[in-house]
C-alpha cells in the first residue's frame, strides 16, 4: 500500500499543479481602455468628394449586371433600353441608390460644385417617360419579383428623400417617380403576407433591411396600411428571437449585419420599453460598456464581392446609431459606429469601380445617420 502511494502522490501533485495553471489561464485579462473616436461629419468638402461617385456612374451603361431572366430573344436589349432611368452604376439597385445619393447631397448642400450637372442628370434620367418604362418592366412575365426587396427598399428611400426636400426640383422628380413608388408599395403589400420566414443573410435579400427602409417611407408619408403591415410582420418574424450569433459575423461577402439590421428594425417598430427588454434577450452583450466589434477587413477592393465588407462597416454604423438612439445606456455603441465609418470612408473614392458604383451611398447614409443623432 505504501509502495503504491509513493507513485500516486507525484501524479496527484502534478494534476493539482496543472489544474492551478488552468485556473490562472482562465482568468480574463483586463480590457484595455476603449479609444474614443470623434464622430465623422458630412461637410461640404466631403459632400463634393462623395458626389463624384454617383456622378461618375449614373449615366455609365457598361459594365452592367442586368440580373435578368430571359424569356425570349425579345428580352435581349441594352441596359439603357430596358431601364432608361436606372441603367447606370453596374446594376439597377445601385443606380437607384446612386440617384438617392445625388438627391440627398443636393438637398443638404445646394452649393455643391456640380449642382447644375446633378440637376440635369436627375431630370434627364427620372423623366416621366423613363419612369413609365421602368414601371412597365415589372409587369413583364419574368420580372414581377425583380429586385425584391433590396431594390424596392432603395426606391422607397429615394421617394422618401424627394418627399422631404422642399424644392421645385424635388416636386417634379417626386411626381415623375410616383407611379414606380406606388408600384413598390403595392409589391410590398402583396409579398409580405406570403413570406413565411424572414431571410437572414448579409446581402441583398435581407428581410430586416428591406422592411426598415420601407417602414421609414411609410412613416414619413403617412401610409398606415404599409406601416401597420410592416410592424405586424416584423413581430411575426423576430419577436421571439434571442441570442443572435453576432460572433459569426461578418461572412466573407456581407455588406449587411443580419443581427444589427434586425435590431435596428425592431427599434423602429416596438415601444421603447418593449424594445429594451427584447434587445436584452437578442443581443445582451451590447449593453456592456466594454463591448467591442472589430471592423470588417477588405483584402482586395478590386474584387466586387470582397469589397462588400466596406459596406458592412457603414451599415453596421447606421444600425448601431439607430439602436442607441434615445437610449443613454447604449450610447457607447456610437463610438463603435464612428470607428467603422472612419475605417472605410477614406478608401471608397478614387478606388475601383467595383466599390465606387455603390459604396458612396452607404457612406452618405451612415454619415446622415450620425448627423441626425
Amino acid at each position: 500500500m505504501i509502495h503504491s502511494l509513493r507513485f500516486l502522490i507525484p501524479i496527484l501533485l502534478l494534476f493539482a499543479c496543472n489544474n492551478s495553471k488552468e485556473k490562472e489561464q482562465s482568468i480574463p485579462e483586463p480590457l484595455s481602455e476603449i479609444v474614443q473616436v470623434e464622430a465623422p461629419t458630412l461637410h461640404l468638402e466631403e459632400a463634393n468628394r462623395l458626389a463624384e461617385l454617383p456622378i461618375n456612374c449614373v449615366q455609365v451603361e457598361y459594365p452592367n449586371k442586368l440580373n435578368q431572366t430571359i424569356g425570349s430573344a425579345d428580352d435581349l436589349k441594352s441596359p439603357k433600353t430596358l431601364h432608361p432611368a436606372f441603367y447606370g452604376c453596374f446594376d439597377w439597385h445601385s443606380s437607384v441608390h446612386g440617384h438617392w445619393s445625388l438627391v440627398s447631397l443636393l438637398k443638404q448642400f445646394p452649393e455643391l460644385d456640380k449642382k447644375a450637372d446633378i440637376e440635369q442628370m436627375l431630370l434627364q434620367n427620372m423623366s416621366k417617360d423613363n419612369i413609365q418604362i421602368e414601371v412597365d418592366y415589372f409587369f413583364g412575365k419574368h420580372n414581377t419579383t425583380y429586385e425584391r426587396t433590396y431594390g424596392w427598399a432603395w426606391l422607397l428611400k429615394l421617394a422618401e428623400e424627394l418627399h422631404t426636400w422642399d424644392a421645385p426640383l424635388a416636386r417634379e422628380l417626386e411626381s415623375n417617380l410616383q407611379p414606380l413608388t406606388d408600384l413598390m408599395v403595392e409589391k410590398y403589400i402583396e409579398f409580405l403576407p406570403k413570406l413565411n420566414y424572414p431571410i437572414r443573410v448579409g446581402e441583398h435579400p435581407n428581410t430586416a433591411f428591406g422592411l426598415s427602409f420601407a417602414y421609414d417611407y411609410a412613416n414619413t408619408v403617412g401610409n398606415e396600411t404599409l406601416k401597420s403591415l410592416i410592424v405586424q410582420r416584423s413581430k411575426d418574424f423576430y419577436l421571439k428571437d434571442a441570442n443572435c450569433p453576432l460572433t459569426w459575423e461578418p461572412s466573407g461577402f456581407d455588406f449587411l449585419s443580419p443581427c444589427l439590421e434586425e435590431a435596428a428594425l425592431m427599434k423602429r417598430v416596438l415601444p421603447t420599453e418593449e424594445f429594451k427588454t427584447w434587445l436584452s434577450d437578442f443581443l445582451p452583450q451590447l449593453k456592456d460598456k466594454n463591448f467591442a466589434l472589430e471592423t470588417g477587413k477588405v483584402s482586395d477592393r478590386t474584387d466586387g464581392k470582397l469589397v462588400h465588407l466596406d459596406g458592412v462597416n457603414f451599415s453596421r454604423a447606421w444600425s448601431l446609431y439607430e439602436i442607441s438612439k434615445d437610449l443613454p445606456e447604449y450610447a457607447h455603441l456610437k463610438n463603435i459606429a464612428n470607428a467603422h465609418i472612419l475605417y472605410s470612408l477614406p478608401s471608397i473614392v478614387g478606388d475601383s469601380y467595383e466599390g465606387g458604383h455603390w459604396l458612396g451611398s452607404f457612406a452618405i447614409y451612415a454619415l446622415n445617420t450620425v448627423a441626425r443623432d
